[in-house]
């Protein structure tokens, strides 16, 4: 079974985290002035929210590459609902633009995307989660 691991550390002088994996990084804070944050950086909900919008994104293209299309304009905006204490999500939604180069219509590729969409499909399911203390 495949799996993936990310890195996250502080950076130093500041209470943000910096996340990496790879060769690819990204800053992780709260906002300005919220528990020491400095606004460095995305916070959870966005980050939750950028990996709904990510995943589909990508596999939007994969899509399209199986199937020999060649995609233009594409644009995904991606909501998500908060509530409660502690501060869940209770909800998102995605709204997906797509256009083909050659005209034709996209739907039958926004559809497969979203069948095969890692991230919304595994919240989706209830993915679980645990948390264990470092040794």
């Amino acid at each position: 079974m495949p799996s993936m691991t990310v890195e996250l550390r502080n950076v130093e002088g500041t209470e943000a985290a910096l996340g990496w994996v790879g060769g690819h990084t990204i800053v992780v804070d709260r906002p300005e002035g919220k528990a020491g944050g400095r606004g460095l950086g995305f916070n959870g909900g966005q980050l939750l929210a950028l990996a709904i919008g990510g995943c589909f994104c990508n596999d939007l293209r994969y899509v399209a590459a199986e199937a020999g299309a060649r995609l233009g304009r594409l644009s995904v905006s991606v909501t998500v609902e908060l509530d409660g204490s502690p501060l869940l999500a209770t909800a998102a939604t995605m709204t997906v633009g797509l256009e083909t180069l050659d005209g034709s219509d996209p739907t039958e590729i926004i559809e497969r995307a979203k069948a095969s969409c890692m991230v919304s499909n595994s919240l989706r399911a209830g993915v679980p989660v645990e948390i264990r203390t470092a040794a």
